[in-house]
């Protein structure tokens, strides 16, 4: 029934628009845009309108003087022709903004929707449309990356990704975090926060300005720079595009744009979020389904991002939005009244052009329902994205660490979480991401470390129980993750080297404190810190997936997962992995099962004393496997014993 829809909608653009090629292109006909001789031509869609009006540094803010004509379906246009000199009547980086008169009388001043860049004074509240047209125009060189089969993300927020006490800007994060990304192994970033946002402790989730890339850390040009910069690196960049809702923001957003309730969005109560107090869009609507298709074709074209991951998927996909409501995976939660026909069109829709104009593009979906073919193909009646986020993992592992003591952990309660997804549709899977690390919660770090890493993380002294088993564990949860959960991995900025501390943007709750919306990467410089073997650890994880390859194979044969001994034991890609939970013992002569039959040998050790362990096994030991049938796998061979203290001191 929905891919009857979506065909519907195809065959409609085709007829009414020439395709969803050009439809998706309007970005080039809507806000402004400077002609071959240098007339600069204005469009609007505000239907509830009574008449538009520009104003700006231009014309010395007149109200009056440049009225837009009314054109068909609540279109709106104007021309202003260049100077005498023949340059545009508006010059680069200066003030705009549209009047719009309503038929109640009012009189309402607007940032233009397709605004490409707006920026805000000092001591202002309201951002301000800045009209960005620069004579010469970064233009990016390098190709987009090849798309990896095994996919790397580096979830990153450009503001907080310095240790200074204030905004970083684009610059920063190309010559500083840039080079640290492409050393860890990672090949995709995650931009957070990039679509402009006015109230900066929204992490990015109340947009304003959708189609301006924010200013608050540099320029349209100096972002193109980060995204060509890392594509010479080979690294992949995702932009975090948020659909699913907008911020309530007036004079600076879309809301009540032509001065009625429902312009872009239902109107009340159904095109309000409770709980995000933000507003939900009409996604059956012409207009709003032109804005957001051209939203992301910009984002693709003129910043040349090489995909998204969708927010608030789940707010999305039902009429309920997922509040108050449990997904045990009964297909009656999926399929009903319930379920936004209007968005799921939406959603195919921008999955099928997407992929159709550009191959290599990723898409990812932040969804917590578990809706089935969310990752199948829209050929096949699917949604379309590449990947859904596995956000059930995550929070597993917080709540292990909330409420149990590492003896009591449940070996296959664990196994069951990371390989809990529906067969066909690839998972990203991770530790902790941003959420986790939002004040009110803690790093995997804290939770394993916490008030002790400000005083015991030195390398120069002995490492104290809670230092040492946080270490471990931290290295041991993010390996599994990892070689287990899904079919990609993601870690947030800082959590590769156990960041301390929460993340926290400057509010009036905190004062206004910079303190803790920073990562804190000169950590790394100090060579006396355990928070390089945590990064040494994270680095050589991936480039050892990199090699062989385990996040692109079938999932993983767990072969043994024992209580007792809380030891589990799985292959995948021809690699055996084995990990020891155990707080207190240790085993030797350990029989496990294994597939392939061959010689064996330990490729990468969390124990090894540069990832801050105890350096107890013997790397040159060869393993050698015996056809003897164990654990469901028709091999098996012995572990070997740690290296006694005599043969450490050779």
């Amino acid at each position: 029934m929905v891919a009857l829809l979506l065909q519907k909608k195809l065959f409609q653009l085709e007829e009414a628009e020439g395709g969803f090629d050009q439809f998706t292109r309007s970005y080039r006909t809507f806000g402004v845009q400077r002609q071959p001789d240098n007339s600069l031509f204005f469009k609007e869609w505000a239907p509830a309108a009574e008449a538009l009006f520009l104003t700006g540094d231009f014309n010395n803010w007149n109200k009056f003087s440049h009225p837009y004509t009314k054109k068909d379906f609540g279109k709106w246009e104007l021309i202003l022709l260049p100077r005498h000199d023949k340059s545009p009547a508006v010059d680069h980086n200066t003030k705009l903004k549209v009047v719009v008169h309503t038929k109640e009388g009012e009189r309402l001043y607007r940032i233009s929707p397709w605004a490409k860049y707006v920026t805000r004074e000092e001591k202002s509240v309201i951002y301000d449309w800045v009209h960005w047209d620069p004579a010469l125009p970064y233009i990016q060189i390098h190709p987009r990356p090849k798309k990896p089969t095994s996919l790397r993300i580096y979830e990153a927020h450009v503001g907080i990704a310095s240790p200074e006490s204030t905004i970083a800007s684009y610059t920063n994060f190309t010559t500083n975090v840039l080079p640290r990304i492409k050393d860890l192994g990672y090949n995709c970033i995650q931009l957070m926060a990039i679509m402009e946002h006015a109230y900066y402790a929204s992490f990015g989730y109340q947009v304003t300005s959708f189609f301006a890339a924010s200013s608050r850390y540099g320029t349209p040009d100096e972002l193109k720079l980060l995204i060509d910069t890392a594509h010479s690196m080979g690294i992949m960049v995702l932009l975090d595009v948020v659909h699913s809702h907008a911020s309530k923001n007036v004079e600076d957003g879309l809301n009540k744009f032509d001065g009625s309730d429902s312009c872009f969005f239902h109107s009340s109560p159904r095109g309000d979020h409770s709980q995000w107090d933000s507003r939900l869009f009409n996604y059956s609507s012409w207009e709003v389904l032109r804005f957001l298709l051209s939203n992301l074709r910009w984002w693709m074209e003129e910043y040349r991002f090489d995909g998204f991951r969708f927010d608030g998927v789940t707010s999305m996909l039902y009429h309920h939005h997922g509040v108050g409501t449990g997904f045990s995976g009964d297909y009656s939660e999926y399929f009903g009244l319930q379920v936004d026909e209007d968005s799921l069109v939406y959603l195919m829709l921008a999955n099928h052009i997407l992929h159709t104009l550009y191959p290599s593009c990723i898409t990812v979906a932040e969804d917590v329902s578990g809706m089935p073919a969310l990752c199948r193909e829209v050929q096949e009646g699917g949604l379309g994205f590449d990947y859904r986020l596995a956000m059930a993992i995550p929070d597993k592992w917080i709540q292990i660490l909330k409420e149990l003591k590492d003896e009591d952990w449940d070996m296959g309660n664990i196994i069951h979480t990371l390989t809990n997804r529906r067969y066909g549709e690839k998972c990203i899977a991770y530790a902790e991401s941003h959420d986790q690390a939002l004040v009110g919660d803690k790093s995997l770090a804290f939770w394993l470390m916490d008030k002790e890493m400000y005083t015991n993380m030195s390398s120069l002294i002995p490492m104290t129980p809670v230092i040492d088993r946080g270490l471990q564990l931290h290295k041991m949860i993010r390996l599994l993750t990892h070689s287990m959960g899904g079919e990609g991995y993601l870690n947030f900025m800082g959590n590769e080297f156990g960041h301390p501390e929460w993340l926290d943007f400057p509010r009036e709750g905190n004062n206004q404190s910079y303190h803790y919306a920073r990562r804190q990467f000169n950590l790394l410089d100090i060579d006396n810190l355990r928070y390089h073997q945590l990064y040494a650890f994270d680095r050589d994880m991936n480039r050892t997936e990199d090699k062989y390859g385990w996040l692109a194979a079938p999932p993983a044969f767990v072969s043994a997962k024992h209580e007792g001994d809380k030891v589990i034991v799985f292959d995948r890609a021809n690699v055996l992995f084995i990990f020891n939970f155990h707080p207190t013992k240790s085993f030797q002569g350990y029989r496990v099962a294994v597939d392939v039959p061959g010689k064996y040998k330990i490729k990468l050790d969390s124990d090894m004393v540069q990832y801050g362990g105890h350096g107890r096994l013997d790397h040159n030991t060869e393993f050698f496997t015996e056809a003897q049938p164990f654990n469901g796998r028709p091999n098996s061979m012995q572990t070997a014993p740690e290296i006694s203290p005599e043969k450490m001191k050779d």
